[in-house]
């Protein structure tokens, strides 16, 4: 793989992740990529205001709800959705914030990114970390390609 990008790899490397956004539905990004970093060797915590447990562990309601440190979020909700997301997260002192997408908005908020860099923190807008945690399957690696020949993600 080519080298990680350090925006990525900044973001890999924060701990504990929380992913917004993980679905009762277990076939939602939200979930796919909650099972990708829990399989890559991290703990990832599941955020949606509907269910006390999703993918096997305690699930909180919002991000201020998750207890201890949190460095990194995982942005996978709607985009009306991103700014509450993302208030949260700057409120608790989150450096590390990731927009979902692949194609179309995904999970990007204009308002959320600009609550973002208005803070100081410059988030990650596009892709996801399918595209970084090994196994990469091939339709990942596509996506990384493609998406970096648009600049939808870190070179």
């Amino acid at each position: 793989m080519k080298t990680i990008p350090p925006s990525v790899q900044a973001f890999l490397s924060s701990k504990p992740i929380v992913v917004a956004g993980v679905s009762r539905v277990s076939n939602a990004p939200a979930n796919a990529i909650f099972r990708r970093l829990r399989d890559s060797g991290y703990a990832p915590i599941p955020v949606n205001p509907n269910a006390a447990q999703l993918e096997g562990v305690k699930s909180y309601p919002s991000v201020d709800a998750v207890p201890g440190d949190v460095h990194g979020v995982m942005v996978v909700t709607h985009p009306s959705a991103a700014p509450q997301v993302v208030r949260a997260a700057l409120a608790r002192g989150v450096r590390h914030i990731w927009f979902h997408r692949s194609f179309g908005d995904g999970s990007v908020s204009a308002e959320a990114v600009e609550l973002c860099r208005a803070a100081g923190v410059e988030p990650i807008v596009g892709g996801c970390p399918m595209m970084y945690c090994p196994p990469v399957d091939v339709g990942h690696r596509f996506f990384r390609w493609w998406l970096r020949r648009t600049d939808r993600v870190p070179g």
